[in-house]
């Protein structure tokens, strides 16, 4: 594992202009209306955008180098989850600036070995006059080497519905490899577990295709959006892989309490909002 002490990638800047096309497309992969001028929570995700060459990939699909990728051999990057705290909606057809910068690292010892968590921020401003639009926090796990521990079978029963009290509003989905391939294209996710299943089996150790934990993100935000809530703040933290072909769950309510849960009694995702 690298000393993280001397590992201190400098932030750096982007703009982009925010076309209408991106959030079509990902309306269309989720079956819904395109939004209106403003961007939903999370939908920025389809645009800033890294465009690597293809010689620059790995093996697994991932660059072999970025801005906030450590060099750490054998790399394999998982997402755990994140925050945002939005002051103004992105707006389509405005230019936005995005500040980068590593917020933190943390090495830790699991069951399988080293891992360390790398926070990074974002600060998304107007292009024109610098105000301050948004502020994330993205929370990536790397570790080194081969997978130390394989994922158990997973069920492919549906979840048990939650008691309506409970979860009054529930969004029921099941993402097959052609959704996946859809949302790998349209941000540019090139990481092999999501669309190659020999890879992902015999090299990943696991069971299936996974389920990006950024759509599953972007469908639990789906729920208060489709309420018509507006939300200013939001965090999510993914707890265990949904597999293509599983049956599960979106489920939430007005106070603020979200999850994504598969079959088996598993709790693949939470997040909450205000």
């Amino acid at each position: 594992m690298i000393d993280v002490r001397v590992w201190a990638p400098a932030p750096y800047e982007t703009t982009e202009t925010i076309g209408p096309g991106p959030a079509e497309a990902l309306a269309g992969l989720l079956d819904t209306a395109p939004p209106g001028p403003e961007l939903p929570p999370l939908w920025h995700w389809v645009h800033f955008l890294d465009r690597p060459a293809q010689k620059d990939l790995g093996p697994d699909g991932h660059p072999l180098a970025g801005h906030f990728l450590p060099p750490i051999p054998d790399r394999r990057r998982m997402f755990a989850g994140g925050r945002l705290s939005l002051r103004r909606p992105l707006r389509i057809g405005t230019a936005v600036t995005r500040r980068s910068e590593l917020a933190s690292t943390e090495l830790k010892h699991g069951r399988s070995g080293e891992l360390l968590f790398v926070t990074v921020r974002h600060t998304f401003l107007d292009g024109t006059d610098g105000t301050e639009l948004a502020v994330e926090e993205q929370d990536l796990v790397y570790r080194s080497g081969d997978p130390a521990t394989r994922p158990a079978q997973p069920s492919y029963e549906p979840p048990e519905p939650p008691e309506q009290g409970d979860a009054p509003w529930t969004l029921a989905m099941t993402a097959d490899p052609v959704l996946l391939f859809r949302f790998s294209a349209l941000t540019y996710n090139a990481h092999r577990i999501h669309y190659d299943e020999t890879y992902t089996t015999q090299v990943e150790g696991h069971p299936g295709l996974v389920v990006h934990g950024p759509l599953l993100a972007i469908l639990c935000l789906e729920l208060p959006r489709r309420a018509g809530h507006k939300v200013s703040r939001l965090s999510f933290r993914a707890r265990s892989p949904v597999y293509a072909g599983q049956p599960f769950l979106a489920t939430g309510s007005p106070d603020g309490d979200l999850a994504i849960r598969a079959p088996g009694a598993v709790t693949a995702m939470t997040a909450g909002f205000s």
